[in-house]
């Protein structure tokens, strides 16, 4: 499918949704025969290790950093939790994940290795400030539960984050959410937080042709609906004034060549070095969206096939292409929105664990 087609794709099924459309299915008619067959088959291997709740890592991360510019002498102190932190002369930036069991972490064992963790303590270091991590992700979810998310990032008015993550979709493919119905739930979202004044980074759906024991034609239904789904995400996230990441192609490659590291024992869930490539991926356009970047590095640089482009077209061609960024530029056009395509280079982030919740001990 070329990319003019995908963006006329991806354009249909996010009019649907802003317009309550019916369903556009992702697949055709005749193709859902084979397609459940597969499935089963698939379902008699992928899920069947071991895949336990995703560790907690919520709390401070880079308590030891001062100020944005130094910690001077006599820097002042403060407390998270109960526990003593030199505090900035801003306080912790807040950052929320929501979405789901990839948002989560599921498939690890510590929660320095979970993408909330290594988003938070890569923010933390960027910032040379300390950052909160919350997450309300839930594994499982699909896009409809972000509604419920949501709630509880904005239950407290005074505690609204800074910065939200959203990674979501691979549960309205397997689940065979309409896709109109699934941008819709992800639209909202957006327009919800970003109302409230917090800045919206949005991890677009997985390709789930990457699962190792997927067979054809399903593994090619699986690519095809997955990205289908990711630029439609695209567009009606940025159109709501997100930004958003592609994972799917991203993850793709790596995941195809190296699926024993990538994977987590469930043969399902990325593994840390999965999370960890992720995250890299994601950490510099949230850096972006708090203004933490180089001033220099949020023009388009040519060389980097980076520029502006009908939001449609600018989210077909992030779905089929690692780490590719799409945020709003000019708000019309002769074919509709504009966005600014950006290709990152990315970051490796440190793996920190939060702060411990419990009371410091007493200094010796």
């Amino acid at each position: 499918m070329s990319s003019m087609s995908r963006a006329r794709v991806a354009r249909r099924i996010a009019a649907g949704a802003a317009y309550g459309g019916g369903g556009i299915g992702l697949v055709g008619a005749a193709a859902v025969g084979v397609l459940l067959a597969e499935v089963r088959m698939a379902r008699r291997v992928v899920g069947n290790g071991h895949s336990p709740r995703p560790p907690s890592a919520e709390g401070l991360y880079g308590r030891s950093y001062g100020s944005r510019y130094g910690r001077p002498s006599g820097a002042r102190t403060g407390t998270y939790d109960g526990n003593p932190y030199d505090a900035p002369d801003d306080p912790p930036l807040r950052l929320v994940m929501l979405g789901d069991s990839t948002a989560a972490g599921q498939g690890v064992h510590r929660a320095r290795q979970t993408p909330g963790a290594l988003l938070a303590s890569g923010l933390a270091a960027v910032a040379e400030r300390p950052v909160e991590l919350r997450n309300v992700a839930q594994p499982g979810a699909q896009s409809d539960d972000l509604d419920r998310q949501v709630a509880l990032v904005l239950e407290d008015p005074a505690q609204v984050p800074d910065i939200c993550v959203i990674m979501i979709g691979a549960n309205d493919v397997t689940h065979r959410m309409p896709p109109t119905r699934s941008v819709r739930h992800l639209s909202a979202a957006v327009r919800r937080l970003r109302t409230a004044g917090a800045e919206v980074v949005v991890g677009t759906c997985p390709d789930l042709g990457t699962i190792e024991p997927v067979q054809q034609p399903l593994r090619w239904l699986a690519r095809r609906a997955s990205r289908q789904l990711a630029a439609a995400q695209t567009i009606g996230a940025v159109e709501q004034g997100g930004r958003t990441v592609s994972l799917g192609d991203l993850l793709g490659p790596e995941f195809a060549q190296n699926p024993r590291e990538l994977f987590g024992p469930d043969n399902y869930h990325p593994s840390a070095e999965g999370y960890a490539t992720a995250a890299m991926a994601v950490l510099p356009t949230v850096c972006a969206a708090l203004g933490l970047w180089p001033a220099e590095e949020e023009r388009p640089d040519v060389t980097r096939r980076e520029g502006f482009l009908p939001v449609a077209r600018a989210a077909a061609e992030a779905a089929s292409e690692a780490g590719t960024e799409v945020t709003a530029a000019m708000p019309t056009g002769p074919r509709g929105p504009w966005a600014l395509l950006k290709r990152r280079r990315r970051r490796r982030v440190p793996a920190t664990d939060p702060a411990p919740t419990t009371a410091a001990e007493p200094s010796a």
